[in-house]
């Protein structure tokens, strides 16, 4: 990681980052709470809720349904919700904003659009081909 001697951005952009990141957080939440609860034994881990609608086949068809449908939407969210805290914890550290593979600065313009990034479009397009 980059050692830099004065900060990158400024406070007031840090701050808005931070604003960003606090807002998206209880989105993330919310969204999840809608349909799985907390595990209180894991960090940013829920539990997809399995609904009980009654005990005939159609039924117990429709709690599976839901349950199969709600359980990938909510391993996105953690994932999401997990890159909030990463990038909160990078503004506390005084890392937030460098590229993780090339030590650059990350353009503003880019972590407004994407408070969570933790790479610059250069080393994302690498990354993916995009090149």
């Amino acid at each position: 990681m980059t050692k830099s001697k004065k900060p990158i951005f400024s406070s007031e952009f840090l701050d808005k980052i931070k604003k960003l990141l606090d807002i998206e957080e209880e989105k993330l939440k919310a969204d999840l709470g809608q349909f799985a609860k907390p595990n209180p034994h894991v960090k940013d881990d829920y539990d997809t809720n399995y609904s009980e609608y009654g005990d005939d086949m159609e039924e117990n068809a429709h709690e599976v349904s839901e349950y199969i449908s709600n359980k990938p939407l909510e391993l996105s969210l953690e994932k999401t919700l997990r890159d909030v805290h990463t990038a909160e914890d990078r503004l506390k550290k005084g890392t937030y904003g460098v590229c993780k593979y090339c030590d650059q600065p990350i353009d503003e313009k880019r972590l407004l659009a994407r408070p969570t990034s933790s790479s610059c479009v250069s080393c994302k397009k690498t990354l993916t081909d995009e090149v």
